[in-house]
């Protein structure tokens, strides 16, 4: 038995036929459909190396069921830039130096977005790192990522006003 499953994902329509109702998103991403910019880490949601947004909030995909998504819109790290220009998000990643080894990177920065676009930001250093404490960076690249984060959400906001 298998069943249909359909997802908008980085702003393409895909029409899916699980055949197994245990996949989670994650494993459907990475496996079935070659997006692993999602990454794989715990495995039970403590990591965050797996973060995308589905119909704009921020998931561990590793936690959620494909099954229970049909009809849902998802973005990961690889939809994210438009063409060759980057998302104001990965921009301010690069220029801080948000990222070491990278493994986290796509998941800290999918968070960040969603952060942003949750308006759950703010200015201060410190709710951004609670906020952000769903995100594990085993380099300890903190520092730089709170700084691309109060950077992006900064570029945003003036964008936004213009």
């Amino acid at each position: 038995m298998t069943i249909p499953l359909s997802l908008t994902i980085n702003g393409t329509r895909r029409e899916i036929a699980l055949d197994d109702p245990r996949v989670t998103l994650l494993d459907l991403l990475r496996e079935r459909l070659h997006l692993t910019g999602s990454k794989k880490g715990c495995d039970r949601g403590q990591c965050g190396a797996c973060t995308v947004l589905v119909d704009g909030r921020r998931i561990n995909a590793c936690l959620q069921l494909a099954a229970s998504l049909d009809g849902a819109e998802v973005l990961t790290i690889e939809g994210l830039a438009e063409g060759d220009a980057l998302h104001p998000v990965q921009a301010a990643f690069v220029e801080h130096d948000g990222f070491q080894c990278g493994f986290c990177t796509p998941g800290q920065i999918m968070s960040a977005v969603g952060l942003i676009r949750e308006a759950q930001a703010g200015d201060d250093p410190e709710r951004i790192r609670e906020a952000m404490s769903g995100n594990l960076c085993r380099c300890g690249a903190y520092l730089g990522i709170t700084e691309a984060v109060r950077d992006a959400q900064s570029r945003m906001n003036q964008g936004n006003a213009a």
